[in-house]
């Protein structure tokens, strides 16, 4: 271990030997190139792309806010570095190499988090840490400590049944595993901000679909690649697969199916992100789809959320799955003795003068029915916009029908009820020697001043 020690200070002794040399100046003039390059290359890149999105990850807001800046700093530095070692010793490229790779780790780690949780309290401390590890690993790297303390961590090992574990593997393991994270929240990053930002209906449903299935394969292959990497054999997990298989045979039956029908409703698309539905005596909009469950937003703001087995074991009625448009009715009482063309007349005016009602198909007015009070008229009416609720609108046209007809001072009927009276025997004698019993009245009460 001292003869291991020495080399590592010799080493280190040469390489600061090396910053007092005439080539130093050579290397910063090739970084400094580097650095413009690769600053001109993501700016032609992103004014090419037109892209200025802050949850892009490569790009970001600025040149050297996302990750594509360090990478082809990176990219070039190596190339110069190749093309320098053959020349001249090298000094500055042996830092600059380990500081671009922890700054490559550090900005790709930091903005994927940032752009898959944007309001996550605990990113902050996830990302300061890895800020941590790579630069404790660069300086590691640069002083020739990396291999020895990988050994050292190496020598504390143990058995787990049939597989032997260390530090360094748990290390690597783990290093793995959120590398592999970190990629699938990157592409299931980009899925979300590139695809269903401009998805609407029917696509955004399926785009989720894709997106979920994405993210859901990709971190179980991070995960297995995890193990693999610890060191845990992976047919050791048959067993636990299939006590894993028998709880959602029985205890996790009603979980895994909502989320097996969480999947089939994204992808056949009988319900989707936006439609009107009518379940459990529920009636709203969906505005969210997720693996387990839906939510659905009535038009007075409550919501509700829906196990995703109910939507497709019971029957959903969906207002707007071929159709956005609704139709809705109010029902109007006049008089007998009114101008029945004239009151159809006034009431498809009164429809009409609402902004939200649509022109094609127009309103129609239908004598529906002869009352016990009055004539009964139907209007009805389409709309585009059922999410924003339907009681406002007919308070509306039903304020503009009231005017109306006031105003063509056509009669709203008020109830009319006939009592009969029944007189008893010995009051029916005694008024036959001449008063007439009164039969029956005709009691109508008088409308409201």
């Amino acid at each position: 271990m001292a003869v291991d020690t020495t080399l590592i200070l010799d080493d280190l002794g040469r390489w600061a030997e090396a910053f007092l040399r005439p080539t130093v100046l050579v290397e910063l003039a090739a970084l400094a190139a580097c650095v413009g390059l690769a600053w001109l290359l993501v700016l032609l890149l992103q004014r090419g792309l037109r892209q200025g999105d802050p949850r892009s990850i490569l790009f970001g807001t600025r040149v050297i806010d996302g990750a594509l800046f360090p990478l082809a700093l990176l990219s070039l530095a190596y190339v110069a570095r190749t093309s320098l070692m053959h020349w001249i010793p090298l000094a500055v490229f042996t830092v600059a190499i380990p500081v671009l790779v922890s700054l490559v780790v550090i900005r790709i780690g930091v903005k994927v988090l940032q752009v898959a949780y944007p309001d996550a309290g605990w990113v902050r401390p996830i990302e300061r840490s890895i800020s941590w590890m790579a630069w404790l690993g660069m300086v590691l790297w640069v002083t020739g400590l990396l291999p020895l303390v990988l050994e050292e961590l190496d020598q504390i090992h143990w058995k787990v049944g049939g597989a032997t574990l260390s530090v360094r593997t748990l290390i690597e393991g783990a290093l793995t595993a959120g590398a592999v994270l970190l990629i699938a929240l990157w592409i299931s990053a980009a899925i979300e901000a590139r695809l269903l930002r401009a998805a609407s209906g029917a696509d955004l449903s399926l785009r989720k679909a894709v997106s979920n299935a994405v993210r859901a394969l990709l971190v179980f292959v991070g995960l297995i690649m995890a193990l693999s990497a610890v060191g845990i054999d992976l047919t050791a997990l048959s067993v636990l697969g299939g006590a894993v298989g028998v709880g959602l045979g029985f205890g996790l039956q009603k979980l895994a199916s909502n989320y097996v029908s969480g999947f089939v409703i994204l992808a056949e698309r009988s319900m989707r992100i936006g439609d009107n539905v009518r379940v459990d005596n529920f009636e709203g909009r969906i505005t969210d789809i997720n693996a387990r469950y839906t939510v659905v937003r009535s038009s007075t703001g409550r919501e509700s959320i829906v196990p995703n087995e109910m939507l497709i074991i019971q029957r959903v009625e969906n207002l707007s799955l071929a159709d956005p448009r609704v139709w809705l009715s109010t029902v109007v009482s006049v008089g007998y003795d009114s101008d029945v063309d004239l009151v159809t007349q006034l009431l498809s005016d009164a429809a009409q003068a609402s902004s939200r009602v649509l022109r094609d198909p127009a309103p129609s007015v239908a004598l529906s029915a002869f009352g016990a009070d009055g004539l009964e008229f139907t209007v009805g009416f389409w709309i585009a916009d059922p999410e924003n609720g339907s009681l406002g609108l007919r308070s509306e046209i039903n304020r503009a029908i009231l005017k109306a007809l006031r105003t063509h001072q056509i009669q709203i009927p008020f109830p009319q009820r006939v009592m009969h009276v029944q007189v008893d025997g010995a009051r029916s004698a005694g008024l036959a020697g001449g008063a007439a019993p009164v039969a029956s009245a005709a009691l109508a009460p008088s409308p409201a001043p």
